[in-house]
């Protein structure tokens, strides 16, 4: 499985940014690149944030990214002449919203996992979680529920004023503020945690103190096996299903 892990990080890090940006955001460069740097993650999908207005089709109960228009596409604030602008573009229905911070991390281990997810939980994303697959691949996903969807036209029809306009692009910019404010506290409590990590793990013994120390389980010796196996993990992951651990 480890030598499974670096044949994928590997593969991961030499492809080509397939986002529709084509690289990754600004504002969480630093935050890529220090999981990248670390040998037990890297990332395979990200987005800092955006506000967007898209154009679905005319009465669809869901507007279908894959089966839109983009009319808006912004990774920062924006105004609300740049949002009527976009409505003005309107043929079918046009929605604004808001989608927050998202970052998908594959973990060599569970322990590693559970290291993003507190460091994301603790930051205000409190819709992380953990997956585990059939294979043992664990990905540890980041992600908030302060998101904004509202529809704005139908049919090609504005069905709002200026004035409603102008009020929903403030709020969006302040949830995007926010989502720029957990972005930091994120990058911070990660750079805690890795650090608590190698200060807590000491250098191996070239030879066991004792009899007693020399005759312990692996479980026994290492706190993070301990903790594996209260948690009812017992060597190598192997589940029949997809878990998913959310607080």
């Amino acid at each position: 499985m480890e030598a499974a892990f670096s044949r994928s990080k590997s593969q991961n890090q030499d492809r080509l940014d397939l986002s529709r940006k084509g690289s990754v955001d600004e504002d969480i460069r630093s935050v890529v690149s220090l999981l990248n740097g670390c040998e037990q993650f890297f990332t395979t999908s990200s987005c800092s944030g955006r506000i967007i207005v898209i154009d679905g089709a005319a009465c669809s109960g869901d507007v279908h990214k894959q089966d839109c228009v983009w009319l808006l596409v912004s990774h920062q604030k924006c105004s609300s002449e740049d949002v009527m602008c976009a409505l003005s573009r309107s043929s079918r229905d046009a929605v604004l919203k808001f989608e927050p911070f998202v970052l998908h991390v594959r973990c060599r281990r569970l322990e590693d996992a559970q290291l993003v997810h507190s460091a994301a939980v603790n930051s205000g994303f409190r819709n992380s979680g953990i997956t585990v697959g059939r294979t043992g691949k664990i990905i540890s996903a980041v992600r908030s529920t302060h998101g904004l969807e509202v529809p704005l036209s139908h049919e090609g029809r504005l069905l709002v004023d200026d004035d409603y306009v102008r009020f929903l692009t403030q709020t969006a910019n302040q949830k995007m503020e926010e989502n720029l404010r957990r972005i930091q506290r994120f990058y911070q409590n990660l750079q805690s945690a890795l650090s608590a990590e190698r200060l807590a793990v000491p250098d191996a013994p070239s030879e066991p103190r004792s009899g007693r120390t020399a005759g312990r389980g692996a479980s026994e010796q290492n706190p993070r096996s301990r903790q594996r196996e209260a948690e009812g993990f017992h060597g190598d992951l192997d589940l029949d299903d997809c878990l998913d651990l959310f607080t």
